[in-house]
């Protein structure tokens, strides 16, 4: 069988990790069918936008998409290039497991965590409006004299119960068929009992269709500490979208950071599958960085496509490497400054080589 794969090379680091990661998993045996686009910072002059209307279209055709890192202006600029594929193809589950790998560089060991945060309400659905507008002042005079300051922007926190409902759904199917025995819903509904209140009796609905699935509720600040203190006793997570974009990156931390961070985005009948990490422009083209998080999105994606065996000798292979610690990334190694660090390519020349 050959997979049609739209395969976005980003930009900054993105093309060098996108190409490792292509000959990577061409070297598994699964065979596929390559639909290379473009997107990002580096075709804005040519294309005027950093998403060109053919990348939504390849990903609507082939169904799925492997994608490398894109620059996400911070304050200016255009809005995140993640954020609108999300909203265009409405990826609504981010999916974003956290495991640990023996030879990575972290303070825990006993870490395998999966967090399921949702992608397309809350603060981050982009409903704002700037200080002294005739919207903001219209919000904070229905606020009520004393709620909101007169020289406030505002933005708005939509959670809705549909949203929360799939979302919440996706998380306990996602346990169910992957053997884990727990779901913690993570919100701060002592605080937000509209939006987070609800966010938790949909939990509490959903939880009630699988009682082979044990469900708790724990608010996001007690949640941070938990983490800290004792990860091994969680699961699967599931969170609205600023808190699971929040804990996301603090669960990546205890595995070793955002290099060996994978990530998918996924909705119904398509799937993204991307690193979490940056695109790192300052590195750019000098096959430096850590190809881990790609390629443990490709294991993901081959995950997705049932290609079971194939995504475990990956994994296998990618474990091995870390273990040995031999060919690895700059970043990987005791001394950042050891010479005998490789390259993003020989890093996933390493890989190949330990599929055999």
């Amino acid at each position: 069988m050959v997979h049609n794969v739209t395969l976005i090379r980003g930009d900054g680091t993105g093309p060098e990790l996108a190409e490792a990661s292509r000959r990577v998993l061409d070297a598994t045996g699964v065979k596929f069918n390559w639909d290379v686009q473009e997107a990002g910072v580096d075709i804005m002059e040519t294309a005027g936008t950093p998403l060109p209307p053919a990348v939504l279209e390849s990903i609507r055709r082939n169904k799925v998409a492997l994608k490398g890192p894109i620059t996400t202006p911070i304050g200016t600029g255009f809005r995140s290039v993640n954020v609108a594929l999300r909203k265009e193809l409405d990826l609504y589950a981010c999916l974003r497991p956290c495991k640990y790998y023996p030879g990575i560089r972290s303070k825990y060991e006993d870490v395998d965590l999966v967090i399921v945060r949702e992608n397309t309400e809350d603060l981050y659905a982009g409903v704002e409006y700037d200080q002294f507008t005739d919207e903001a002042k219209s919000i904070i005079k229905m606020a009520g004299p004393g709620k909101i300051r007169e020289d406030a922007a505002i933005s708005i926190k939509p959670i809705s119960a549909s949203g929360s409902r799939r979302i919440i759904e996706f998380a306990f199917k996602y346990a169910r068929e992957n053997g884990r025995k727990k779901v913690s819903a993570v919100a701060k509904a002592n605080i937000m009992k509209f939006t987070d209140g609800l966010f938790f009796r949909v939990g509490q609905e959903v939880a009630k269709e699988y009682p082979d699935i044990e469900y708790q509720e724990v608010l996001v600040d007690n949640m941070c500490m938990q983490l800290v203190q004792k990860p091994e006793l969680y699961d699967v997570l599931v969170l609205p979208n600023l808190y699971g974009d929040i804990l996301s990156d603090l669960c990546a931390g205890l595995v070793g950071g955002l290099g060996v961070a994978p990530g998918a985005n996924i909705g119904d009948g398509i799937a993204l599958f991307e690193p979490t990490h940056g695109s790192a422009p300052k590195y750019k083209g000098q096959n430096k960085v850590n190809p881990t998080a790609l390629l443990l999105s490709g294991v993901l994606m081959l995950r997705h496509l049932k290609e079971v065996d194939a995504a475990d000798r990956l994994e296998s292979a990618i474990a091995k490497v870390i273990k040995d610690g031999r060919d690895v990334t700059y970043d990987m190694k005791p001394d950042r400054n050891d010479p005998t660090a490789v390259g993003t390519s020989q890093m996933a020349d390493a890989i190949i080589a330990a599929m055999g």
